[in-house]
């Protein structure tokens, strides 16, 4: 099968690191560690595992930022290499173990690409507090090798799919997975929106586990999918209030208000008024930034994880409010957290997804947006704007680095084409 891989390797991070700003050779081409190559198919390594052909597979912004070794090292011991890439996955049933129950070829079916403690071959008892609570993304044991044997030896380290060299990702035509990874997908979700359902599910899990939500205004920064999947999110499991988007570009503004914001505003000078607005005071210091004191937003979803941004969500919470981290934020230089003392502040991350309390009962994340997805009809396929050939995957990274110029939302690659 023909697949994109990426490895890890001091020289390519050296080229990486020296020339990456120079040429994009250096991060997606022919100096860095991906490689577009032929691969053996991966065969079923258990009774429940089951193969896969992959429809569409989503580019993350935490690809470009693994890629072109932005990223902290801090996630490194947690993934395997070389590497198929791809955790964003679309696919359909090929082929079943014997002993699987949950889907049947021909289903098309969303992957959970997180590796939990049954995947691994811990069973009962012997599984982590995580993943017995149901939320594998912070399982324990992402950093140690399995009793899975697949292929010649244990299942790698690996805390997701996309990072793991066991276990293909969706950036290649074929790949395995645990039957407890696949969600069967519904004839009404068209595989454009249906290929979104593994980024809406991380903004999906934010809006369940920041309940309850208060009455706003809230305040969402990003224009990325996971701040529009959040935006969706808090509508479609009921947050009424006033809900204020930041965004940079007139098409991800007119998404903003499709999938329910209030109103959208542009990073600076109305974001400043937005704020004020709230009946916030500004002062300024005898040096540094200006700063405020009543008024402000009681909860803000960061989804870009930038300095400037986690800065941003820390002057303008209110007093005692919440922030929820969702983009990758990584080593900031110089970041000043006085506010979080001054202001006591509550901070929480949030990455994947797992388990939620839902309708008096629970269900997996990725179930709850595919049938929220049903019922609201929203028009999330207007996220994709670009798809792109398994071959092309160069371009395709291009196109989803560079999104001031290309205008791209959400990069889809196409193994079938």
């Amino acid at each position: 099968m023909k697949a994109v891989t990426f490895n890890v390797t001091i020289p390519s991070y050296v080229v990486g690191k020296t020339l990456g700003k120079l040429t994009e050779a250096a991060v997606f081409g022919g100096l860095s560690g991906v490689r577009f190559e032929e691969l053996a198919e991966p065969e079923l390594p258990g009774d429940r595992w089951v193969k896969l052909e992959v429809i569409l597979a989503g580019i993350c912004g935490s690809d470009i930022g693994n890629l072109t070794l932005k990223s902290s090292p801090a996630m490194e011991p947690f993934g395997s290499f070389p590497a198929v890439l791809g955790h964003e996955i679309l696919a359909r049933v090929v082929e079943t173990g014997p002993g699987v129950t949950r889907v049947e070829v021909g289903q098309r079916v969303a992957v959970d690409p997180g590796v939990s403690c049954v995947v691994r071959g811990h069973q009962g008892s012997e599984q982590c507090v995580s993943c017995i609570e149901g939320l594998p993304s912070t399982c324990t044991r992402a950093g140690d090798e399995g009793k899975t044997i697949i292929g010649a030896g244990p299942i790698q380290r690996g805390m997701t799919i996309g990072y793991h060299a066991s276990l293909p990702g969706g950036w290649g035509e074929r790949m395995i997975a645990h039957e407890s990874q696949l969600f069967p997908v519904s004839d009404a979700i068209n595989d454009r929106s249906a290929s979104l359902i593994e980024p809406l599910a991380v903004g999906m899990h934010a809006a369940l586990q920041s309940r309850p939500l208060g009455e706003g205004p809230a305040l969402v920064l990003g224009s990325g999918p996971i701040a529009l999947g959040v935006i969706w999110a808090l509508r479609a499991t009921g947050y009424n209030g006033e809900l204020v988007a930041q965004v940079r570009r007139e098409h991800e503004a007119d998404l903003a208000r499709a999938l329910g914001a209030s109103s959208v505003i542009s990073p600076g000078d109305e974001a400043r008024d937005a704020m004020v607005a709230t009946g916030a005071n500004a002062y300024m210091p005898i040096v540094g930034d200006e700063v405020y004191a009543g008024g402000g937003f009681p909860l803000i979803f960061d989804c870009v994880g930038s300095g400037q941004t986690v800065k941003q969500a820390l002057r303008y919470a209110t007093v005692r409010g919440r922030i929820v981290l969702l983009g990758c934020a990584a080593e900031i230089p110089k970041l000043d957290l006085t506010p979080v003392w001054a202001n006591e502040l509550r901070i929480q991350g949030y990455q994947c997804y797992g388990e939620e309390a839902w309708r008096n009962g629970t269900e997996h994340t990725f179930k709850i947006t595919h049938d929220l997805l049903i019922e609201t009809g929203a028009p999330v396929e207007r996220l994709v704007t670009h798809i792109y050939p398994l071959r092309q995957y160069q371009e395709a990274l291009s196109t989803a680095a560079n999104r001031r110029k290309t205008g791209s939302i959400k990069v889809l690659l196409d193994p079938r084409s």
